[in-house]
């Protein structure tokens, strides 16, 4: 008769000792990553970006900063005299001329006044659209986005026209008789400044209006109910949750406002009467095709690439020691 073999029993586990559970599953091994080409490979693809950017932008302002330190004039370009290297020698006559001291002054002026109504009136529109109902939404975003696409001279056109002494009806529905708004320095920096905002306010109000649908409607309806009114809720509210919204809009309507050509050249015919409406850029045109001095229509235009490349800078590093995130 054969018998069970005998096994033996565990010895009983002490009083408070905890008992063993179940082994946690174990993480899954990841696989080292190499580091040969990863690194490289974002800039491959950027590649084409780059070289093509590099082909429209950097080497143009390689040659607008050659330029504007030799002497090339119309002598030059024929090969009637050699080229000559003359370092700052452009920049000290641009600088020392009080013309173009008076036309640095009026285009930072009237580039900040076109800023600041571009956004004023962007921002307020914005705001409205979030306050009517679809079809005006639809009315004013059509009419908007159809300012936008019109072309700059297609629209300074109109606006001479519309504000045409003998023929437009501006004047003759205010009752101005012939005034003429081109024919006065102020009246006419003014009539471009209109343009300028009416072309310009659309990218404004389309980018305002998407940021401030983004914001969560819970926030507003807080404040609105803590009582604070319409002003309030956009400036401790909106505006501080759109700051960076309002930092790319802002520094986009200084490129663009800085660098006005085409309604200040058809609207005042090239710059008003005796010049009393240049800005920088149809200055530099003026030197560098109508009096064939291009070494100092470049150096011009340097000037005009430093001041902007200045002013976004500080821009953005004010906004950087705020805490912003851009």
């Amino acid at each position: 008769m054969t018998t069970a073999p005998r096994t033996e029993k565990a010895a009983p586990a002490p009083a408070g000792a905890r008992l063993p559970g179940p082994r946690a599953p174990r993480p899954p091994r990841r696989t080292p990553r190499r580091h040969g080409g990863s690194a490289w490979t974002p800039w491959l693809y950027l590649l084409p970006a780059l070289v093509v950017l590099g082909g429209l932008l950097l080497y143009p302002i390689y040659q607008l900063g050659l330029i504007s330190f030799l002497e090339y004039t119309q002598a030059q370009v024929s090969g009637g005299q050699p080229t000559t290297f003359q370092g700052l020698g452009n920049y000290a006559t641009l600088f020392s001329d009080p013309q173009f001291r008076q036309v640095l002054l009026a285009t930072v002026l009237f580039a900040a006044a076109c800023v600041v109504a571009t956004l004023a009136v962007g921002c307020a529109l914005a705001v409205l659209l979030t306050r009517i109902r679809a079809l005006p939404r639809l009315a004013l975003m059509l009419a908007a986005l159809g300012a936008w696409a019109t072309p700059a001279v297609t629209g300074s056109t109109v606006w001479v026209f519309l504000f045409d002494p003998d023929y437009g009806p501006v004047n003759r529905v205010l009752g101005l008789g012939d005034l003429s708004w081109t024919y006065g320095r102020y009246s006419a920096f003014a009539l471009v400044l209109f343009e300028v905002v009416w072309c310009s306010f659309p990218f404004v109000m389309v980018t305002v209006y998407a940021g401030i649908k983004a914001i969560p409607s819970e926030v507003l309806e807080a404040a609105a109910l803590d009582g604070a009114s319409q002003w309030r809720i956009w400036r401790s509210v909106t505006a501080p949750m759109l700051r960076p919204i309002l930092v790319v809009v802002t520094i986009q309507s200084i490129i663009w406002d800085f660098k006005v050509f085409t309604q200040i050249y058809v609207m005042t015919g090239g710059g008003g009467i005796a010049g009393q409406n240049l800005v920088l850029n149809v200055y530099a045109y003026q030197k560098a095709f109508a009096s064939s001095q291009y070494s100092l229509g470049s150096a011009i235009g340097v000037v005009m690439l430093l001041i902007l490349l200045t002013v976004t800078l500080v821009y953005l590093r004010l906004l950087r020691r705020q805490g912003e995130e851009l």
